[in-house]
């Protein structure tokens, strides 16, 4: 199931980014696929529609310790978190 959601987090940054998902890799930065504030909302948007969970984000304080954004592997941890949380 974890493979399922790493892949899925993998297409909704890709979409996002506007690059084809190969081009995602687990310590890929925000940064490194020229995501900027609004492109983190709009993933943590399509990620709580996908999986049904609410983000623990503020797109004021980004490095919160809530929800690790810092990497696309970080990403897919935190919400693989959220997913078993709802179970």
């Amino acid at each position: 199931m974890s493979d399922d959601i790493r892949q899925q987090v993998r297409v909704i940054v890709a979409e996002q980014a506007m690059i084809d998902v190969e081009q995602v890799s687990p310590d890929s930065t925000m940064e490194d696929l020229g995501l900027d504030s609004l492109g983190l909302v709009e993933i943590v948007f399509a990620i709580e529609e996908q999986f049904g969970v609410s983000v623990p984000y503020n797109a004021n304080e980004p490095n919160s310790d809530e929800f690790d954004i810092s990497t696309v592997s970080a990403v897919e941890d935190g919400v693989i978190k959220l997913v078993a949380e709802k179970v």
